[in-house]
């Protein structure tokens, strides 16, 4: 993979809409980090579309990434599926606004999108990851947290009872 594959010439654009495919497999995640996401193999579609004072990116992702069941820690693949947006609008100084507007300086020369690729990705991610056998579960993957109700004495082993004395 090219050292800057991800970056998009914006300066030698012109003022309309323009179409980039990306092919993402493991050398991308082991370019702009591997602690979320190692493997995968992912097509992105990315229309660009420049303005005089903006440039809009949507991005769609389709593919699947390779994550570790936290149960069983079996692989698996976890499929993908997402749309996402990001306007660059120009100013003074770089700055991200919130997560879908970013200010660029107007001298830039360059977008690199794989770093957003990657974050998309990063994202989307879910917290818990399971593998697929796990998800028939429903009831087994929740904990049950249980309190003694009010008035009801919690009765203690007699061995536990014991041991409270060799103190």
């Amino acid at each position: 993979m090219a050292e800057n594959a991800f970056r998009v010439n914006i300066a030698g654009l012109s003022n309309k809409a323009h179409r980039f495919d990306y092919k993402i497999n493991n050398e991308f995640f082991e370019k702009y980090g591997d602690s979320i996401v190692s493997k995968g193999d992912l097509n992105v579609d990315v229309v660009l579309e420049k303005h005089e004072t903006f440039i809009e990116v949507n991005f769609v992702i389709k593919g699947e990434v390779e994550l570790v069941c936290d149960r069983s820690l079996d692989l698996f693949m976890f499929p993908l599926k997402l749309d996402k947006r990001i306007l660059f609008k120009f100013g003074e100084e770089d700055m991200e606004v919130d997560e879908e507007v970013v200010v660029i300086n107007h001298k830039r020369q360059y977008i690199d999108l794989g770093q957003y690729m990657y974050e998309f990705i990063g994202l989307n991610i879910p917290i818990k990851r399971l593998h697929p056998r796990y998800e028939e579960d429903g009831e087994n993957n929740r904990v049950i947290y249980q309190s003694t109700p009010e008035g009801e004495k919690k009765t203690i082993d007699p061995r536990w009872e014991k041991l409270k004395n060799l103190k």
